[in-house]
């Protein structure tokens, strides 16, 4: 993520998308890598908060990879 403002950078996100094309010759405009951006940056925000009320639901002071482990089920179902 980068900035205050947060996000992906263009050039990770298309790195992230090669490495599932199956053919080399797809290529993503900057539009789609702009709007794949945001998405990540949604799905990574959504994933921490739910991980955080998990923790409080089970009376933790941190958040550990446990209750990223409980949540993500649902998260995936829902996006």
């Amino acid at each position: 993520m980068e900035g205050a403002g947060g996000g992906f950078r263009k050039d990770l996100v298309s790195k992230l998308l090669r490495v599932h094309f199956t053919d080399g010759k797809t290529k993503v405009g900057g539009d789609a890598l702009q709007l794949m951006a945001e998405l990540l940056t949604i799905f990574v925000v959504e994933a921490a908060v739910r991980s955080v009320r998990q923790a409080q639901a089970e009376d933790l002071a941190l958040v550990d990879v446990d209750q990223l482990e409980k949540v993500l089920p649902q998260l995936l179902l829902d996006f």
